[in-house]
């Protein structure tokens, strides 16, 4: 694909690098990649991934902007409080770059969207706040053999990883999934929300920023991988420290006797949570 005289100038840094290059530039703008979330990771990996020049970016989020997001949301400014995060991150990403292509998907990602959302895109980086999305994108992934780049935050921490679970590493095994990493989720109730314990800001811009430069580099090919390993930052420290994940042959979704076949076990936990929500 192409690049116009205004993007030669644009992504000039970008064509310098040896190792992205015209042609890294040009896979970039034919890229669609999908963000879940419009949020705290969701704000930098969506910044980046668009001054970077990635030609389509999808955004599924069906909250509305709030005042205490903005302590860590840079995506979006006091004057967007109260309107949708798609409709606000859109206007921000055409300020920032008008050669990208955002697509809004104002909802909430379930078991009866999923597969069809995750299958238009070509990557998709999950930057959601809770466990039962967290396995549906993951599963999702999956099935449609789409690159997962996942990160998580905590009041001073974070994790990163890239998930490739339908690729086999150089020893024949499979790359690690979710499950293989997390196999259940906590009890509910178990683990507070950033609402409760808070969260430093600056912490969740850290680790959307990791968060976009892998989806960089995969989308280009750049580097090695992040499948396999697992990307842990302690701010307080400050330290950063990988990890070796291996593949789990237990794992019901990837292991040698799979219990999980499709999106359907996900039904029931949406069905629970609707319940809970609307009492």
């Amino acid at each position: 694909m192409a690049l116009t005289p205004d993007e030669i100038q644009r992504y000039k840094r970008h064509l310098v690098l040896h190792d992205i290059g015209g042609q890294g530039q040009a896979k970039l703008k034919s890229a669609r990649v999908l963000v879940i979330g419009a949020g705290g990771l969701g704000s930098p990996v969506l910044l980046y991934l668009a001054a970077a020049g990635v030609g389509t970016l999808g955004i599924i989020d069906d909250d509305r902007v709030s005042l205490d997001n903005l302590q860590r949301q840079i995506l979006h400014t006091t004057a967007s409080v109260g309107t949708l995060k798609v409709d606000s991150a859109k206007d921000t990403i055409a300020r920032l770059n008008p050669h990208v292509t955002v697509e809004t998907l104002p909802s909430r990602l379930d078991a009866s969207n999923a597969a069809d959302i995750v299958s238009r895109f070509d990557l998709v980086a999950d930057g959601s706040d809770n466990f039962a999305t967290r396995y549906l994108v993951s599963d999702a992934c999956y099935f449609a053999a789409r690159p997962l780049v996942h990160a998580a935050v905590g009041p001073f921490d974070g994790y990163l990883t890239t998930l490739k679970p339908f690729e086999k590493t150089a020893d024949g095994r499979p790359y690690p999934s979710y499950r293989c990493i997390f196999p259940e989720a906590p009890p509910p109730g178990t683990v507070a929300n950033c609402s409760e314990v808070g969260v430093l800001g600056a912490v969740v811009g850290v680790m959307g920023t990791l968060q976009a430069a892998e989806v960089l580099k995969e989308l280009t090919g750049t580097g090695e991988s992040l499948a396999g390993r697992l990307l842990l930052y302690d701010a307080k420290e400050p330290r950063f420290e990988t990890i070796r994940v291996a593949w789990d042959p237990d794992n019901p979704l990837t292991g040698l006797k799979p219990t999980i076949f499709d999106l359907t076990p996900h039904q029931a936990s949406n069905m629970a949570e609707n319940a809970c929500s609307n009492p």
